[in-house]
């Protein structure tokens, strides 16, 4: 991943480790015994992070479209995300994870062969991804 794209994922991902809520497990030994269910409070760049989901999947299936000369794979990209920012939270996880397969769907079902366009639509993206990624680390990590 050569990428500004991937190099600000990269940051986001170990960014992420340390701007991340308390993890689930550190909650729970925190809190005491509740017998209901604990409600989700999001972080304040969700929003932000399920654009970068949708992002990863709309670059994901135009590189593979495109048959990308670069090694690039957004699909772990998108685990190593899973699991740093929603590992213990499965409401979030599949928030992210709809979001992603949202960029990919609506991808496929505009484009079915590599054109100019796509290629132009791959460099808009990674480079929205860029930035999203950057402001997040910048905004929220510490």
């Amino acid at each position: 991943m050569n990428s500004s794209f991937a190099v600000a994922i990269r940051q986001l991902l170990v960014a992420s480790l340390v701007f991340h809520p308390m993890s689930a497990h550190a909650q729970e030994a925190a809190a005491p015994a509740q017998p209901t269910e604990a409600v989700e409070k999001p972080a304040p760049y969700d929003g932000r992070l399920l654009r970068l989901s949708e992002i990863l999947g709309s670059v994901h299936y135009l590189r593979v479209l495109c048959k990308a000369t670069a090694p690039d794979d957004w699909r772990q990209t998108m685990q190593d995300l899973l699991d740093k920012e929603a590992s213990g939270e499965a409401a979030r996880r599949a928030r992210m994870t709809a979001a992603f397969n949202r960029g990919y769907r609506t991808f496929a079902s505009v484009y079915t062969a590599c054109t100019p366009a796509a290629v132009l639509a791959d460099t808009r993206y990674r480079a929205e991804g860029a930035t999203l990624a950057s402001e997040i680390v910048a905004r929220f990590g510490n």
